[in-house]
Parts: C-alpha cells; structure tokens; sequence
C-alpha cells in the first residue's frame, strides 16, 4: 500500500533550551492532521547548527514517543544526563510524536483516534491501524533517510502511556516485527472493551495448545517492558478530599486498574513463550500521571541496555 504524501516544515528551536533538538510540523495534504515531529540527537555528533544530512559514520538506537509533548522531552534529557556518566551508552535518536498544541500536552480527540482509544460519550473513529501506517511507512523512513541519511539505525522502540499504551499493546499485538521493544505506561486496557487484550492469546498462542496466529520468523524476538502505579488501582484519599469525592474518584480510577489489567497481560504474553524478554514494574506510591515520566526513564534504559 502506497504511503499517503506527507509534507514536513521545520520550524524554529529555542537552541539554548533545545539543543541537537530539531522540530517540524507534518501535514498531509489529503488528510487533516498535523503531528508536531521533535528529534532529539546526541550532543557528540556535532553542533545544533550542523546539517544533520552532513553527520555521518554513526550508529544509533532510535526511541519512538507517542504523546511527543508530555513525554519526548523527558526521554531526551534523560539520554542526555546519563551519557556523561555511563560511556557504554548507544547513540539514541528520540522522534517524539505529537501535535501543534499551545494549551495542553495531550490531544484529547485526536489521540483518541490515533490510538484507537474511545473517549466515553464522543464517538470517535479507529485510527490506530492509520497511525501504525504513519510510523512505518512515513516517519521512519523520512527518519532515517531524509534527517539523517548518514546515520546507521539498528533498533528500535515504541513509547505510550495511558490511552498510548494500549495503543503499543496494540502494536505489538498487529505486529510484533515493527520494534524491537514495546514499552507500555499504565495501558488502558479495559478500553474497546478490553478486545486488545482478549486478543493477545489469539494472536500469540499460550504456549501450551493454542499456537497463536502470528509467525515471528527467525529474526530476533521482541521485548516487552511493562510499568503502572501502585495508587492507580489503589488510590488514597487526598488531605482536601471529601469521602464522597474519594470514592468517586476511587470507582473511576478501578474501572481502568491498569496494575490488575497489566499482570494479566504480562501473564499472558510470559506464557505465550513467543517473545524474548518480558518485565513488569510497580511504582509504588505513583499514581497515572506520575507513571508516565518514571516509566518513559526506566522503559528508556531498557531499551538500551540490551
């Protein structure tokens, strides 16, 4: 399938705040949508006012980041003080994944789409098979062969959390050869009706009498990085709630329960025997929105630690 022509305008970096930090806007002329792209690159290749077309001789990692404006800075500072005190660390590529917002970091109605997420009450149509589309066919190779050409580019992960999450679950359930490792913050998985979930045993099997449908092929198997709050499915009550307040917000936050719902896909994938590394991660303490910054930190090094 053809990719749909998509046209990407940088615009400027604040480069003191932003350094080796480059920014565009990708619109696409037959689809109203615009993706805010940040690539955050390693100090060590050269100036921020180098062309990147003129970097050449490099190997790198490169971490995908959905929700880009909450979370691809927080993966790249964290590239960013860990290199001077661990020298081992790959070169990394951080392309963060977001949209041309000035009021918030989350794209409420279009992030719903994209990660085919269903906000209750406003029907929304499934754009997570588009989105998969947009990233393999579209920002990768524009990635790799328009940014930097120069640069060797090895693995590859994926980054969400929330409704992102399920997105990668989702990914990862469609097709396990898109990355190398999947890394999923507290996965909204009882959205859709819980059918990412229910489908995970389909689509790979439980290593004992269901073969799954999926055919990994003899390439390497990917891994799969797990994190979720331990106040998620278990909140506590805040100094200036009311108990009424407290259990309201308790009854909504345990319809989600991303801890119970991520055990279960943990023991679902383990069991399978289809992948080559799986781990889970309570934070304990954390709730949602706490998550999404530790685990991008910790899913991150990971990644690279392999």
């Amino acid at each position: 399938m053809a990719a749909t022509p998509w046209m990407f305008t940088p615009f400027p970096a604040l480069l003191t705040l932003f350094p080796n930090t480059l920014f565009y806007n990708a619109t696409s002329p037959t689809i109203n949508i615009t993706y805010q792209i940040s690539l955050s690159y390693p100090f060590e290749w050269g100036p921020p006012s180098l062309d990147t077309t003129k970097i050449t001789n490099k190997t790198a990692l490169s971490l995908y980041v959905t929700d880009g404006n909450a979370y691809a800075a927080t993966a790249s500072e964290h590239l960013k003080r860990r290199r001077p005190v661990d020298s081992s660390q790959p070169d990394t590529v951080v392309i963060g994944i977001g949209y041309a917002l000035t009021d918030n970091v989350y794209a409420l109605t279009q992030r719903a789409i994209d990660f085919g997420a269903p906000i209750p009450g406003e029907p929304v149509p499934f754009g997570a098979d588009a989105f998969i589309r947009f990233i393999d066919d579209t920002l990768r190779p524009w990635v790799r062969k328009t940014v930097f050409p120069g640069v060797k580019f090895t693995r590859d992960a994926v980054y969400g959390h929330s409704s992102g999450g399920l997105f990668v679950a989702y990914a990862l359930i469609t097709d396990p050869g898109l990355f190398d490792t999947f890394i999923l913050a507290s996965p909204s998985l009882t959205l859709r009706n819980g059918t990412v979930l229910a489908d995970v045993t389909r689509r790979f099997g439980d290593g004992i009498g269901i073969p799954g449908e999926v055919e990994m092929g003899n390439g390497t198997r990917p891994a799969v990085w797990i994190g979720y709050g331990g106040l998620e499915d278990y909140p506590r009550r805040k100094r200036t709630q009311t108990e009424k307040e407290f259990q309201a917000r308790r009854a909504l936050l345990q319809r989600f329960s991303p801890g119970r719902y991520s055990h279960e896909l943990y023991d679902k994938i383990v069991g399978s025997g289809r992948l080559r590394d799986v781990v889970i991660k309570e934070y304990e303490g954390q709730d949602h929105a706490g998550v999404g910054g530790s685990a991008v930190i910790d899913g991150t090094s990971y990644f690279l630690d392999w």
